[in-house]
């Protein structure tokens, strides 16, 4: 699927950029043509004005006109080699004025070649060269001006040339970069979607399991239909267990969804982070000495950032509980709160333990990841929480990472901007 998007967004580029090219290279050629044209035409009317203003065509013998177009000749107005012959009204060939040595059959031919085309102007190819002419009617008969326009043809047929060789080239490059692109853009759609495909395995597998030991324990419920409720209430608390995690897990998937994509503007105040962090702290101070566990925090006071206070302190709670949850037994927690560069706050949530592998480090932060599945089942977590505490610090412009040491510790740490007090 991924595959056929990329292609046709890949064809659609090329077409779009060869359509540009085409219109580029037609329009260049095209007004190369026209001005070059309209060059010739200048040239052949500078020509035939210049003999006329040297009454080249009135009363001159032969030879007198044949001398002063050789010397037209050799110094054009613009250097170009060109001949002209004088025919009378019948189109017989009357006068020649050339600084060639040609027989009288190669003006036979321009002259036939100008009067096939039945035009005042135009153009023909003779013995290899290419000509222009311009016919005009003077007193004794027509004036026939042929200009030699072999090289500006040859600068046309060139520039053909020249423009499929470019195209050529650019095609084959703007193919391998449109591709480029074409993956780059396609990346993000296909990254998405197998996020999605994932998200939908782990969201019904995590489901499947509460739901199938519900089942069991109606079951069991219903072969002893006869019994009291006392006596089957505890099937009944395992029921009400796997539905209060059930009610977790969609809470936190509403939750998350209300994070990526709700429309409403999460609005951001001053607070002071300190106080927020603290107060996490003490509402975790029972369950942390019941764990037999040595806490221990140093909080910088009057550290102020911007954002919503009630989720930060929901990240400070997530990362606070997991801290807990893997801590070995008699272990420690540990819990900073700095600024850092007079830009940033840095918390830092740190815990004795069995640590994290690197490959698991990269992808702690992902839905429903869990390194150990087991524990995680016994803790009742479903692998949401990091994911909360990740969407919650993005939007917050913040960063969230975390560093381990095998057999040692894990610590996470979240850096915010730091706001003015005033």
């Amino acid at each position: 699927m991924f595959k056929k998007l990329r292609n046709r967004f890949l064809i659609l580029n090329m077409v779009i950029i060869s359509v540009v090219m085409l219109i580029s290279f037609a329009s260049i050629y095209f007004i190369t043509y026209e001005n070059m044209h309209s060059d010739i035409d200048m040239e052949l009317n500078r020509i035939s004005d210049h003999l006329r203003n040297h009454n080249g065509t009135h009363g001159h013998t032969r030879s007198e006109f044949a001398d002063e177009q050789a010397d037209h000749a050799t110094h054009p107005p613009q250097h170009s080699v060109s001949f002209s012959v004088i025919t009378d009204k019948q189109w017989n060939i009357t006068n020649v004025a050339s600084i060639f040595d040609m027989d009288r059959e190669f003006y036979e031919r321009a002259k036939k070649e100008a009067l096939i085309q039945n035009k005042d102007t135009g153009k023909f190819k003779l013995n290899g060269n290419d000509w222009a002419f311009v016919v005009q009617p003077v007193s004794e008969g027509y004036m026939i001006v042929f200009l030699d326009i072999t090289s500006q043809q040859a600068i046309m047929t060139n520039l053909v040339y020249t423009f499929l060789v470019v195209a050529l080239v650019m095609f084959i490059i703007i193919f391998f970069i449109s591709k480029f692109f074409a993956n780059r853009a396609i990346h993000p759609v296909k990254e998405a979607f197998d996020k999605q495909k994932q998200f939908i395995a782990d969201a019904s597998h995590e489901l499947k399991t509460p739901l199938s030991i519900i089942d069991t324990n109606v079951d069991v419920l219903f072969s002893n239909g006869e019994d009291t409720i006392n006596h089957q209430s505890k099937w009944l608390h395992y029921i009400k267990s796997e539905t209060e995690r059930m009610t977790k897990l969609t809470n936190d998937l509403l939750y998350l969804t209300q994070i990526d994509y709700s429309d409403i503007i999460t609005t951001f105040t001053k607070f002071n982070l300190s106080e927020a962090v603290e107060s996490v702290i003490l509402t975790m101070e029972g369950v942390i000495f019941e764990k037999n566990i040595s806490l221990d925090y140093e909080i910088e006071p009057n550290l102020v950032t911007r954002g919503n206070s009630e989720q930060i302190k929901q990240v400070v709670m997530i990362l606070l509980d997991n801290a807990l949850k893997y801590t070995n037994e008699n272990g420690s927690v540990n819990i900073s709160l700095k600024k850092k560069h007079h830009k940033y706050i840095v918390l830092t949530v740190s815990n004795t333990g069995e640590g994290i592998s690197a490959d698991h480090l990269e992808r702690i932060f992902n839905r429903f990841y869990r390194i150990d599945k087991s524990r995680a089942r016994k803790y009742g977590g479903y692998g949401l929480g990091l994911a909360i505490a990740k969407a919650i610090i993005d939007q917050h412009k913040g960063r969230i990472y975390a560093n381990s040491v095998i057999k040692e510790n894990t610590t996470f740490y979240i850096e915010l901007p730091l706001a003015s007090q005033q």
